[in-house]
């Protein structure tokens, strides 16, 4: 039914590099938008190589390689996650049907149609960044910040986006939009094919080297959200965002988000300079060095010190009274942002 596991790992390999060949040859073209996303190219390339290593060559348990390739695997999966926000709101090329391909390979390793990012992403969160709202509010079922709540908000913010962005957009696209409608269709087609071909292929190696990346991806990018909002004050001019300095280099300045809310459109590679001109006004406590060093202090350590439980600014600006209302899981969906 299909060709032998080595022919068709070397063809991605093969397509992988055609496609990143491409790509360089025609930067000098103008063919990126941005000379930058030479990074996110090699990155693409990477991934795509360990991969399809990693089908042909299998997992082995007692192998120190396998686990060691495994771990670089994911960690370029979240580098997927933050690639796929970053060109949902500038495309990376000028050239559309590579901005096409570039869509599928991100729906196909991220694990969802990047459509999705459009109502849920650019068009809410950024419209109320974490205000009343905003469908992936912190503090919409809780104002604790604790390893409970951050466990939890993966799946009631999914399922709040789900019902309350991306399914009324498509519908309403539908009505409004048809070839738009039919082009995200289609990015949900590609991911339906990829994620049936592999299963059939394999299903043990699917689940290892593509769904579980796949959720990684997912689940990490909806956790930076959460630890980049959480007990910030989202009415406040600068000082509603938590930024991490760290991931920066890894991440491709994801961890600066004041700035990137403040100015949505600026492309990764320009948010540096442009945070250090508004680093002074935002507060010390929401400038973090370590992402990982924030995560353990604030919700591993605050459960034995109460030196490092977290500080809900938020809260502070409402009095420390916290609304008399919390929205339950089954609570009724708000309407769909335009």
């Amino acid at each position: 039914m299909f060709q032998s596991t080595y022919n068709n790992s070397q063809s991605f390999a093969l397509l992988a590099g055609i496609f990143v060949n491409l790509s360089f040859q025609k930067t000098n073209k103008k063919m990126l938008k941005y000379k930058a996303d030479v990074k996110s190219l090699i990155y693409i390339a990477i991934t795509t190589a360990l991969f399809a290593y990693q089908w042909h060559y299998g997992f082995s348990l007692t192998s120190v390689l396998s686990w060691g390739i495994l771990i670089v695997y994911l960690h370029f999966a979240v580098a997927v996650s933050v690639m796929t926000h970053n060109h949902n709101h500038i495309n990376m090329w000028t050239n559309k049907t590579l901005n096409i391909l570039t869509d599928w390979w991100l729906t196909v390793f991220y694990g969802l149609p990047i459509f999705v990012w459009i109502p849920t992403h650019n068009r809410n969160h950024h419209r109320y960044n974490n205000k009343e709202g905003d469908v992936t509010r912190t503090y919409r079922h809780t104002e604790e910040n604790n390893m409970v709540s951050l466990i939890q908000y993966p799946t009631i913010s999914g399922v709040n986006q789900m019902k309350e962005g991306i399914i009324p957009y498509m519908k309403d696209l539908k009505a409004k939009n048809p070839k738009q409608y039919r082009a995200n269709l289609m990015q949900l087609a590609v991911l339906a094919v990829w994620m049936v071909l592999f299963f059939v292929w394999s299903w043990k190696k699917a689940i290892l080297f593509i769904l579980i990346p796949q959720q990684v991806s997912q689940i990490t990018v909806i956790i930076f959200n959460y630890v980049q909002h959480v007990h910030a004050d989202e009415e406040s001019d600068y000082n509603h965002s938590r930024n991490f300095m760290w991931v920066n280099f890894f991440l491709l300045n994801n961890g600066y988000h004041t700035i990137h809310h403040e100015r949505a459109n600026l492309h990764w590679s320009e948010a540096p300079a442009a945070h250090k001109k508004i680093a002074h006004l935002i507060k010390p406590e929401l400038i973090e060095k370590s992402f990982w060093g924030y995560l353990i202090k604030t919700y591993v350590l605050s459960a034995f010190m109460d030196k490092y439980k977290s500080r809900s600014m938020r809260l502070e600006r409402l009095g420390n009274t916290k609304p008399q209302h919390q929205e339950t899981f089954q609570s009724e969906p708000e309407a769909a942002t335009a």
